[in-house]
């Protein structure tokens, strides 16, 4: 039986805990949480979790602990945490932009740390999470973190010094998607079209777009060729796209994300 802790209950912290509980894994595994309001970890009690009193108590009672908490606030939770971390300890962080190499200087040298760029999609079990670790962490303990976010939806395994690039493509890019949805959706309350039909259809062109780039075997590039009739209406919408330079606004837009992920690493 394995004891997780969560330090920080907030969004995505429940989402982790609720996916733990309601799965297969929950009857191997003792969940523990701490957060400076009280009624999110009582609202946990639901998916058997046991609320503590301190971010100490979380260190001494669990050989796992997720701080789920945002950047800004991490150094002071490391600090705080500093005196409680044992060798034995495997942090895993999901703040932005924070590298092993910080937590282990706020902590001890030895620290194991698992670095996880999650994203919203996870509150539905259908998360995309990108994951990291130092030589620290063994491979059976990186397996039990894994598992984890294997169950909450989609989960890979990339290199350390990626993790700041990786937030654009699957930590922030909802928003960057929800973005491009409105517009389609704002096109169609513009001409007249029902809002709730226009959000099943494009929602739904989204889905199954999506299910076409990972199950048809054909490239983005085929895909897109399959669409797109010699003098249709698809053509004469994409010339718009691409004298807008689309691809070119997506490159500068994940760029300023990789650079804001490097500042907040300062």
């Amino acid at each position: 039986m394995a004891n997780i802790g969560f330090i920080g209950a907030g969004n995505m912290g429940t989402a982790i805990m609720k996916g733990i509980s309601t799965s297969s894994l929950g009857k191997d595994i003792d969940l523990f949480a701490f957060d400076p309001s009280t009624e999110k970890v009582e609202a946990l009690s639901r998916y058997n979790v046991t609320a503590c009193a301190s971010e100490q108590e979380i260190m001494d009672k669990c050989k796992y602990v997720f701080l789920a908490v945002k950047p800004q606030i991490i150094e002071g939770v490391l600090e705080t945490i500093a005196a409680h971390t044992t060798k034995d300890t495997v942090i895993i962080s999901i703040a932005a932009g924070i590298g092993d190499e910080f937590i282990a200087k706020k902590t001890i040298p030895e620290a194991k740390v698992i670095l996880v760029m999650p994203n919203t999609p996870l509150l539905l079990g259908e998360g995309a999470s990108a994951l990291s670790r130092n030589e620290k962490v063994s491979d059976d303990e990186f397996e039990v973190v894994l598992n984890i976010f294997k169950i909450c939806g989609k989960a890979a395994v990339i290199p350390k010094d990626k993790m700041k690039e990786i937030i654009a493509i699957n930590g922030s890019s909802p928003a960057f998607i929800y973005l491009f949805a409105k517009g389609f959706i704002d096109y169609a309350a513009s001409v007249g079209i029902d809002k709730s039909a226009a959000e099943e259809l494009f929602t739904q062109s989204l889905i199954g777009s999506a299910k076409m780039i990972t199950d048809s075997g054909n490239t983005i590039d085929e895909l897109i060729k399959m669409v797109s009739s010699p003098g249709g209406t698809t053509l004469a919408g994409l010339d718009r796209l691409y004298e807008g330079n689309l691809t070119d606004v997506v490159k500068n837009c994940c760029e300023s994300c990789t650079k804001r992920a490097y500042e907040l690493s300062k």
